[in-house]
């Protein structure tokens, strides 16, 4: 199974974009190399612009830029894009409805050595409070291609949640459809909904399920907001009941969007598997990710 850098197809995909659009300006914060800004730098240096350790000042510039008619791709850390540039995001992209795309990396608990205070775990929840943004956590290497044209040809502010490894390409996804979710297998018993890496997690735990006679119905629910409700509530009323699968803590993010949806209109039993109520630690990323219970082995 081939694996990809999401980082890297994103880099290329900015690549391709800025030559098909003089309007495309891309912004980053010190971490050019870690984000994969630095190809679309070496290629359109007049266009690329680095912020050093200030990205509230990039998101304020971002706003500065949109204004004018660029269309602006935003990069860093996950937890310095939603965490310490909250409030520009908030009252300067979102507020005004800008034309700006914020693609941030190293997101999760697999970034791994770099430890609690790099591992985002709680942006999901602190984006999609707030109004206009809109959301796509893709899968693999080829998804992340898919994330980034869908946020150029729709208007307004978007996150998109990369993370830092190599992760499997999912094969037979069908194709990308912003705001619907995909269906990857159909079955009668149970439900399991992921968004990012957990995705072939729970592809594993499907396979390894079916040996043991349940049959399993998996979601790649990649679009956050706007969220696919019609296939939530028809996986609610056609299974037993629903797991939900994220590298994000379990409280304010996919799982959170899945309840709310279930409780207004079919009520349903909803498990979560994800980040609890503590911070993470430095550790190799297979090892976190075990140390949390966020594998295929968990799912089952």
């Amino acid at each position: 199974m081939e694996q990809l850098y999401q980082r890297e197809v994103y880099g290329k995909t900015l690549v391709e974009l800025g030559r098909l659009n003089k309007d495309i300006v891309v912004l980053d914060a010190d971490l050019s190399g870690s984000t994969k800004t630095n190809l679309f730098a070496k290629e359109f240096p007049d266009r690329f612009f680095n912020f050093g350790v200030a990205e509230q000042n990039m998101m304020a510039t971002a706003c500065g830029l949109a204004s004018c008619g660029k269309t602006v791709f935003v990069s860093t850390f996950a937890i310095f894009a939603t965490g310490r540039a909250w409030d520009q995001v908030r009252n300067g992209i979102s507020y005004n409805n800008f034309n700006i795309k914020i693609v941030a990396t190293h997101a999760g608990i697999s970034v791994g050595p770099d430890g609690a205070s790099h591992q985002a775990l709680e942006d999901i929840a602190l984006m999609r409070v707030i109004p206009n943004m809109q959301i796509i956590v893709p899968c693999d290497g080829s998804q992340t291609r898919d994330a980034v044209m869908a946020a150029f040809c729709n208007p307004g502010p978007f996150y998109i949640r990369l993370g830092r490894p190599k992760v499997p390409t999912i094969e037979n996804k069908g194709q990308f459809q912003f705001g619907k979710a995909q269906i990857l297998t159909e079955g009668k018993d149970v439900t399991i909904i992921a968004c990012g890496i957990m995705v072939n997690e729970a592809l594993i735990a499907v396979k390894n399920l079916l040996d043991k006679g349940i049959e399993t119905s998996l979601i790649n629910l990649h679009t956050i907001r706007p969220l696919d409700k019609d296939t939530i509530l028809k996986a609610a009323s056609q299974t037993k009941g629903i797991v939900v699968c994220e590298e994000h803590m379990a409280v304010g993010g996919l799982a959170s969007s899945i309840d709310e949806v279930i409780a207004e209109s079919y009520p349903t039993r909803v498990i979560r598997l994800g980040k609890k109520d503590k911070f993470g630690q430095s550790g190799e990323p297979v090892d976190l990710l075990k140390e949390y219970n966020l594998t295929c082995l968990d799912i089952e």
